[in-house]
């Protein structure tokens, strides 16, 4: 099975391993994706939030770096 990364658009196979499966998978672009499939088919797939692309602590989205 071949899935698009959510952030980057890269393909990729899973392999049988994955026909029924929910959980995460990571793509090389280090995006982590939540899928779910059955019987070899995608039902659900999101983007996780990336916790190395989340703000400094005590700074807010959309303030400058001093």
């Amino acid at each position: 099975m071949r899935i698009n990364c959510l952030s980057c658009g890269h393909k990729f196979d899973l392999g049988d391993a994955y026909d029924d499966f929910e959980g995460p998978v990571k793509c090389l672009c280090g995006a982590m994706l939540e899928i779910r499939t059955e019987d070899g088919r995608l039902k659900a797939i999101r983007l996780m939030e990336n916790i190395s692309r989340r703000p400094s602590r005590g700074r807010e989205l959309g303030e400058a770096a001093a």
